[in-house]
């Protein structure tokens, strides 16, 4: 690659995406760019924010593939029959696993009530009495925490295990990441302060019961996500060993639901289903990239802003063509 673009390259995230801690990019196996910014380096870990959602849809899958959760058909409330369902309540009694994974589970709120359910004592429980309502199962309402908080509570139970014991032995050890300690939050400053500060911090947000958020909440290095790429990219096998089903990574990676012009799977947004291009994004412009057609996955790690300059857009119109895609 000539230097000359790679400075261009440099320049045109320094300036006009100013929050990118690090960023990888490879072809065919082979590391073409491997970049940190804002004294970040690549091996560094950063809150990957909604990105935590599609490693999340791999432990689903995971399950899955060795029979411990065998129909994402299922009732969501076959997970948790000690539940109490509210008299004249019939919505939630019909939501499927699957509602939740392709975001069209319809819940009792306009807008999701963050610190209502992050001070709730329960928060799987309070996910629960979010669901449902009046809504129409169907129709693609995204949640950034409460429903798949819920998944998260389905898939300790199914395992008998925490989540994280659970991705530390069946995906993290076996792709080299490493992800060894729960994060716990003691009060309001602790949860604004994940958000916002920024560090170099590790490791996984779990909620009062030690349930690990699928939502939101890992921390990773732009080197752990292209991991997660090049698994989804190699149909599941690492190292000559298969990790995920191919089945799986299809099915997930297939159009579901959509949001308006949006394409998504099972927590996964699909960019291109014609050239099975997808992808798992994140806020501040956390994205692992993977195009299947050209064997091309680009990982970025991005500083948390409130509103980031659109990811897709730069790796389709300036990282694509720059390394000849």
């Amino acid at each position: 690659m000539n230097k000359e673009y790679l400075n261009k390259l440099d320049r045109i995230i320094c300036s006009d995406y100013a929050n990118i801690a690090g960023m990888v990019v490879q072809k065919n196996g082979v590391t073409l760019y491997e970049q940190g910014f804002n004294g970040f380096t690549p091996s560094d870990p950063i809150h990957v924010a909604s990105v935590t959602k599609s490693v999340f849809s791999a432990l689903i899958g995971i399950a899955r593939d060795k029979g411990l959760l065998t129909d994402i058909n299922r009732k969501v409330l076959d997970f948790f029959p000690e539940y109490k369902v509210m008299a004249g309540e019939t919505t939630i009694q019909n939501i499927t696993l699957k509602d939740l994974l392709t975001m069209t589970a319809p819940y009792k709120y306009e807008t999701e009530p963050y610190e209502a359910f992050f001070a709730s004592p329960n928060w799987v429980e309070k996910a629960l009495d979010l669901l449902g309502g009046k809504g129409k199962i169907g129709n693609f309402v995204y949640s950034a925490m409460v429903g798949t908080q819920i998944l998260s509570g389905v898939l300790a139970r199914v395992t008998g295990k925490p989540v994280l014991d659970f991705a530390v032995d069946n995906l993290f050890s076996p792709l080299g990441i490493k992800i060894e300690q729960n994060v716990v939050f003691h009060n309001k400053e602790d949860q604004l302060a994940w958000f916002a500060e920024n560090k170099k911090s590790s490791g996984w947000v779990v909620d009062p019961q030690g349930i690990n958020t699928a939502g939101w909440g890992l921390t990773m290095t732009p080197l752990d996500m292209s991991k997660i790429g090049q698994l989804y990219l190699k149909g599941g096998l690492w190292d000559g060993k298969q990790i995920l089903s191919t089945e799986w990574i299809e099915e997930s990676t297939s159009v579901h639901s959509r949001w308006g012009k949006l394409l998504y799977g099972y927590l996964w947004w699909i960019i291109d289903d014609k050239d099975r291009i997808f992808a798992a994004l994140g806020d501040g412009g956390n994205v692992i990239y993977v195009n299947t057609k050209n064997n091309f996955v680009v990982s970025i790690a991005s500083l948390f802003m409130p509103v980031a300059k659109d990811r897709i857009e730069l790796i389709r119109k300036v990282i694509e063509p720059t390394f000849d895609i």
